[in-house]
């Protein structure tokens, strides 16, 4: 089980028609907080801050919850937004710790829902 939040519909669809994945598989679904952890998380504050691209099939977009965007594990809230053929969504984790990120001109705030995740 991973513990985390999923992305609100309406906002969903608000931030593809924003920004277009890239590549063809498009995740856009959930934040995870932590995979090991036991409790559901909380509600929270969420604003997506910018995105990240290793131009080879793996995008994902950088999420604030409650004013930081720097997870318990020492990884990065993100939102793997799209992926390209043979690519998984935990490599979101590699390429923002490897490429870092680009911050928007401007947050975009979000709705998340805490949830348990398969």
């Amino acid at each position: 089980m991973t513990n985390g939040w999923l992305l609100d519909e309406h906002d969903r669809e608000t931030l593809l028609r924003d920004h277009p994945p890239r590549y063809a598989t498009v995740v856009a679904h959930h934040v995870t907080l932590d995979v090991r952890a036991s409790d559901p998380p909380h509600e929270v504050k969420a604003a997506v801050l910018g995105s990240t691209d290793d131009e080879k099939g793996v995008e994902a977009l950088v999420v604030s919850i409650d004013g930081s965007v720097d997870r318990p594990d020492g990884s990065t809230y993100h939102i793997t937004w799209s992926l390209g053929d043979g690519r998984a969504a935990k490599e979101s984790n590699d390429v923002l710790k490897e490429r870092g990120w680009k911050e928007w001109d401007h947050p975009v705030p979000i709705t998340l829902t805490p949830a348990r995740l398969r």
